[in-house]
């Protein structure tokens, strides 16, 4: 019984996802804008991690730094 249930589905399933060769494309960004999306989203994340390490940082030193790296991805991503 649950094999004629599966197959009913997939049927009902290939009909809702056909694919049409003449439908017009989706707004895809071109390769670059995706690196460039990419590359912020990955400073951000980045930036996300080094403010909550520099707010439990005791030493001097490795405060430091994480300010000097959290100074060089404001920059970065500045200049996206």
């Amino acid at each position: 019984m649950a094999k004629g249930w599966e197959s009913k589905s997939a049927e009902a399933l290939a009909g809702v996802f056909e694919v049409r060769p003449n439908a017009p494309a989706r707004n895809v960004p071109d390769p670059a804008t995706l690196s460039l999306i990419r590359q912020k989203e990955s400073f951000l994340l980045s930036r996300t991690r080094i403010v909550t390490e520099l707010k439990s940082a005791q030493n001097p030193r490795y405060r430091e730094l994480l300010n000097r790296t959290l100074a060089d991805l404001d920059a970065k991503l500045s200049t996206l």
